[in-house]
């Protein structure tokens, strides 16, 4: 299968670069399709990297699926043999869109994949196109090299997990499960890196995500004319549950993950865990407080308003829409303390509903991602943790998959990794890259 983008991936083939060799470039090459997700449907899909990334798969014997749930938006699936077909089969997989980037905003354009000061440079480095290309790499030089993995390796690159995954894995969970059979374990977002805290590196290992309560918010009231009095005024009514929801101190809820990572961070700063003092934890362990933080309480964040279309009409609706995030076992409580703070004159609807999950930080799959990782880096700890976004791992998990979040990476304890979700100047070390592909090549030998 060629395509357009055969000048990126005949390249590959013809110089026979290592994947270490070729992770990088690989990278760059994705980063600069343009798979911007709005969310609406209305943005370039992911088919052109999805044909960019069947051609690199196909060139190396395999014979991948492309698969749209609706014009352009495509994801690509293939199916490696293992040694052992009657073990059952591990799922890879990684997403191919991305969220919007102003160009305006950054140091390079987000859609370059510039390779500068040792780093690949576009959006999509840490979200998640490096991932899809360490997946790439790896594979292709297991297979050019004739090394089959111990068990059957479903691989995924799919589509719109930056809105949910309706039409990319939600869509194939639901209408192809078949592609899926056997699999019992999955690997994908956002596990496996590296932080610094006091003077350990500590691999941060997915074993939970928060659950997603998007809302839209309602209120109505009577419309008029702006000059006169007006008690039930809709937007005066939203604004008050709006800042009451972004005003809100959530209580602390600790789950097995998050008091897991809490207590290796202490370790690793040399004080003793006090569950009743997380702030004082959070205070010393740099950048990735904020993503660790959110993982203490369920999360509530207004972020979109719209109300009226003349200065001097007041309008009989106002909507406002809430990014909600419930920690696993707390999505009850998280909608009962909503309906509380908006108030009986708001109602509210969801844009978009979704699962918390959390499994246990145990079981040879997990020993095989700790293996792995230090074999590459001996003197780091891996430690479990709590990702404050979701991932592809809810639709997998209805198939009954045990999901984790690895992507491994070894980033230098300056960077602000987690900073760089959806934000801009998004970019990975070159270096990390490859480390990652020692990694994952290590893992699916001892998986």
């Amino acid at each position: 299968m060629r395509t357009r983008y055969d000048r990126f991936w005949w390249h590959y083939v013809r110089m026979g670069l290592t994947a270490q060799q070729e992770v990088a470039g690989l990278a760059s090459d994705l980063m600069r399709i343009d798979t911007t997700n709005t969310g609406d449907d209305t943005g370039p899909g992911e088919r052109a990297a999805a044909e960019h990334v069947a051609a690199l798969l196909a060139e190396v014997g395999l014979e991948p699926t492309l698969l749209e749930s609706r014009p352009r938006r495509a994801s690509v699936i293939t199916r490696i043999s293992g040694e052992n077909p009657d073990r059952p089969a591990l799922l890879i997989h990684g997403h191919l869109d991305v969220v919007p980037a102003d160009p305006a905003d950054w140091r390079v354009h987000p859609l370059s994949g510039e390779i500068a000061e040792d780093c690949v440079w576009g959006r999509g480095a840490v979200d998640m196109k490096d991932m899809d290309a360490m997946m790439l790499a790896v594979v292709r030089q297991r297979l050019r090299e004739g090394r089959r993995p111990p068990r059957d390796i479903v691989l995924a690159f799919l589509a719109d997990e930056e809105a949910g995954g309706h039409h990319g894995a939600g869509w194939l969970v639901e209408n192809h499960p078949g592609l899926f059979e056997g699999v019992t374990e999955a690997i994908g977002e956002v596990g496996g890196f590296s932080t610094t805290i006091g003077d350990r590196r500590l691999y941060l290992l997915q074993t939970a995500e928060k659950g997603i309560a998007w809302l839209r918010l309602i209120a109505r009231g009577t419309a008029g004319h702006g000059s006169m009095l007006q008690s039930d005024n809709a937007i005066t009514e939203l604004a008050e549950a709006v800042a009451r929801i972004g005003r809100h101190e959530w209580p602390v809820r600790l789950t097995p993950s998050v008091t897991a990572f809490l207590e290796a961070a202490c370790d690793a700063l040399g004080i003793a865990f006090d569950p009743d003092d997380t702030a004082s934890v959070l205070a010393k362990i740099g950048p990735i407080a904020r993503m660790i933080g959110a993982t203490l309480t369920n999360t509530a964040n207004p972020t979109m308003l719209e109300a009226g279309y003349k200065v001097n009409v007041i309008p009989q609706t106002a909507t406002a829409q809430v990014d909600g995030r419930f920690l696993p076992g707390y999505q009850e409580e998280f909608l009962v303390e909503i309906d509380r703070l908006i108030g009986p004159g708001v109602r509210r609807e969801y844009v978009n509903e979704a699962i918390a999950l959390e499994t246990t930080f145990d079981g040879d799959l997990c020993d095989a991602m700790t293996r792995a990782l230090l074999d590459a880096d001996p003197e780091a700890r891996v430690v479990p943790y709590c990702l404050s976004g979701g991932t592809d791992a809810k639709a997998f998990s209805t198939l009954g998959i045990r999901c984790f979040g690895f992507t491994p990476l070894r980033l230098p304890p300056e960077l602000d990794f987690s900073g760089m979700f959806h934000g801009v100047d998004e970019r990975v070390p070159v270096s990390a890259l490859q480390f990652g592909t020692e990694v994952l090549d290590r893992f699916i030998d001892l998986c």
